[in-house]
């Protein structure tokens, strides 16, 4: 009798479209397992993630807002949740495979530094000369070599899907720090349509905390040639309550964003005779992604976002701290070892200082750096 895992297999192969990624022809994983009686083995990647720590430290880190701003601001967690979701909506009518979308999308930020994209910068800023700091690479660290959850092999021993949709993450991949994800390969579609599903998630939060939080004006935003699209689309009057319609054209918004997506994107599926999983990999650039109308409208909101929100002065305060906080802790460690924890000692003598106090910090929540920085710079504060 088949094994529950086989028959969802051979589902696979009976519903999925040609070129998606098919769990029963996975390339494997590093560390040889026996399979699962009646789980695929994107499922159990998806799994391993979700009961990672690092994936639960998510929760407090910085998407926009630092997590103690309001309760209602997404953190870099339900950002992740998002873009899961999206993800799926999108796989499954394509007929691409959930489950490793599912994946990818839920570890394409385990690797994110506390303060969102400002810690990250200011680690690339101290990495100068050492590599840099890039936090898709640190995600395939996190699951290749720093959760520790197995006594046979550290990190997550996930397929190789997975992981090269994880490095391949947001650009093309020109880092060669293993020579198993072939730089001139593209991405699974699975995996490029996560970049896709990143972009939709965080462009529409982040308008929505913008407004939320008063720093974006609400009479500028329906200037935006995607708003306006967006309320031809909802087609009748709009709530006279200003949050109840913000929210509903938000909704809209990120619909017509799928729908362009996947119409777009199965358009040239069919333009560049695209027919199977291989064809994708060996296609000389990514197939996924909107159309020029679409494309055109979510750039000027990008440029909106960069230059109303994140540039904004109460947004630029509060970076410049988180800036501080990061370059304070770099500092402390690298200059004086013996102040970290007595764990990360046998780091050190196996990664050296640098890379070790990049780990450590990298794995930090907001709150935890913040805390790290007060008892290590204030003179009142116990240790």
């Amino acid at each position: 009798m088949n094994t529950d895992r086989i028959r969802l297999q051979q589902i696979e192969e009976q519903l999925l479209a040609p070129y998606a990624a098919l769990s029963s022809a996975t390339r494997g994983r590093e560390h040889n397992e026996q399979s699962h009686a009646y789980r695929t083995e994107y499922q159990r990647d998806r799994e391993r993630i979700i009961h990672s720590r690092a994936f639960r430290r998510l929760e407090y880190k910085t998407q926009v807002f630092i997590n103690h701003e309001g309760d209602h601001y997404r953190t870099r967690l339900t950002h992740t949740i998002e873009v899961a979701q999206i993800a799926r909506a999108i796989a499954r009518a394509m007929r691409l495979n959930e489950d490793l979308a599912e994946s990818i999308a839920l570890a394409h930020d385990l690797g994110h530094t506390p303060f969102g994209h400002v810690g990250e910068k200011e680690l690339n800023r101290l990495l100068e000369g050492h590599g840099g700091f890039e936090h898709n690479r640190q995600s395939l660290r996190v699951v290749e070599v720093l959760e520790k959850r197995y006594t046979a092999f550290d990190g997550l021993n996930l397929t190789w899907e997975t992981r090269e949709g994880i490095i391949k993450h947001s650009g093309t991949y020109d880092r060669p720090e293993s020579d198993l994800f072939i730089p001139a390969e593209q991405p699974s579609l699975e995996a490029q349509i996560i970049d896709n599903a990143d972009e939709i998630a965080y462009n529409n939060h982040d308008l929505d905390d913008g407004m939320t939080s008063g720093i974006l004006n609400y009479d500028e935003v329906k200037k935006l040639e995607i708003w306006r699209m967006a309320v031809d689309i909802y087609g009748r009057a709009l709530p006279e309550t200003k949050k109840t319609a913000i929210m509903e054209i938000i909704r809209t918004i990120i619909n017509l964003l799928v729908s362009d997506l996947i119409d777009c994107t199965e358009k040239k599926l069919e333009e560049k005779n695209i027919h199977s999983y291989m064809d994708v990999k060996r296609a000389p650039e990514r197939v996924a992604g909107f159309s020029e109308n679409v494309s055109r409208a979510n750039e000027e909101l990008k440029r909106f976002l960069r230059h109303n929100l994140y540039q904004n002065y109460l947004v630029r305060r509060v970076s410049l701290k988180s800036q501080k906080v990061i370059s304070d802790l770099f500092s402390i460690y690298t200059g004086h070892p013996d102040t970290l924890p007595e764990s990360y000692r046998d780091e050190i003598e196996r990664n050296g200082i640098i890379r070790t106090v990049t780990d450590f910090i990298a794995g930090m929540t907001d709150r935890y750096a913040l805390e790290e920085h007060r008892k290590l710079t204030d003179p009142l504060a116990r240790v």
